[in-house]
């Protein structure tokens, strides 16, 4: 069942993602736009992914905002790796191959790998939840 409910929100925060770079693209068309569409899509997706694996996956009630803060900071580096991994399949997608919409199918398989291996890391060195 967790790995249905993980893949579930994986699913909807790539979804908010990448619809957010296609909004970005509909009114940008510059240089730039690539980057701007891949920060604001991540942040979007950081957020949505953090609150439903906080309460849903990990079970985790935080005890006060401070606590809060530290945990999304938490949440945060251990998605820098994975981040990475995402921005550099979508990029390689969307200088190499042909059609239009290659960003995005980069943008969805580089999602999948960061989200495996994000699952292992918040398991681990965030919530500490050992199963």
């Amino acid at each position: 069942m967790l790995l249905i409910k993980y893949t579930i929100f994986a699913v909807i925060a790539t979804v908010i993602n990448i619809l957010l770079q296609m909004i970005i693209f509909v009114f940008f068309e510059d240089w730039w736009a690539l980057y701007l569409a891949l920060f604001l899509g991540t942040i979007a997706g950081l957020i949505t992914k953090y609150v439903l694996d906080k309460k849903w996956i990990f079970e985790y009630a935080h005890k006060n905002l401070r606590d809060n803060a530290i945990k999304f900071s938490l949440y945060s580096l251990s998605g820098i790796f994975t981040t990475a991994i995402f921005w550099l399949t979508e990029m390689y997608f969307y200088f190499n191959f042909e059609f239009s919409e290659a960003k995005y199918l980069g943008g969805f398989i580089g999602l999948f790998i960061g989200y495996v291996v994000k699952y292992n890391l918040d398991k681990r060195y965030v919530f500490g939840v050992v199963k």
